[in-house]
């Protein structure tokens, strides 16, 4: 709620202004704060008495208050947001937000005809690393697997694990051809750039798969296309 104030009669020249805390300070303008409050309110000049004036400025107290707690509700309510849709682990969404988001591209290329694509990721050697040198290796080795997907990916792009060591990105804007380079060179920057573990370079690839959203799809079916070209893409690597 936000309280201004309108014109009354003062000295010639001067114009009342809405409160602060700085005016509350001072005795003479907290009168004259009070008198701007009683004009906006409706208060006749002949019922602003003292008892009137320290009922506003409690009131005014109050409003100020409940400002306060409005705005920690808001930042405590967006943190909580935020900490929903983040995955456990790793700084990129979770399956549910990552669902969500891409529901919304999906529906949004629907309506005004844009290409956007996804791109399904399985972390081949992930496993080999947990056994090997246990959980803490295996939670570094995502971190640094989530790390270079955010930091390669456009802004209007989506990164989320959608499962232990399986991770997606939604190019938006972008064609099946574009998703494939963009799908091949990700893969070829994890091999340049090594998962590193105590000071030895454990080696992590991915296979993929890659589908472009088609007009009325469902979130679903588009899932499991990716899926299904990121196995095919497994099985042809074991040729």
């Amino acid at each position: 709620m936000k309280i201004t104030s309108k014109p009354t009669k003062g000295p010639a020249g001067v114009t009342p202004r809405s409160v602060t805390r700085s005016q509350q300070s001072s005795p003479a303008r907290a009168g004259r704060a009070t008198q701007d409050v009683a004009a906006v309110l409706g208060i006749p000049e002949a019922e602003f008495t003292p008892r009137v004036r320290d009922a506003i400025m409690v009131l005014m107290a109050e409003v100020d208050r409940l400002r306060q707690e409005l705005e920690q509700i808001r930042k405590r309510l967006e943190a909580a947001e935020t900490e929903a849709d983040q995955d456990d682990l790793l700084p990129v969404l979770n399956r549910r937000a990552f669902v969500r988001e891409m529901s919304r591209i999906m529906s949004f290329g629907d309506r005004y005809d844009l290409a956007a694509s996804l791109i399904y990721f399985d972390l081949d050697g992930f496993k080999r690393v947990n056994d090997t040198h246990g959980h803490a290796a295996g939670d570094a080795a995502l971190m640094h697997v989530a790390s270079l997907l955010t930091a390669n990916v456009r802004e209007s792009d989506v990164v989320g694990r959608l499962g232990g060591d399986e991770f997606g990105v939604i190019l938006a804007k972008a064609d099946i051809a574009q998703a494939q380079t963009k799908a091949t060179k990700l893969a070829q920057l994890f091999e340049a750039q090594p998962f590193m573990w105590e000071g030895q370079a454990l080696p992590l690839s991915f296979a993929f798969g890659v589908c472009m959203f088609q007009k009325g799809e469902s979130v679903a079916s588009a899932m499991a296309n990716a899926d299904k070209a990121m196995y095919a893409s497994k099985r042809d690597k074991k040729k």
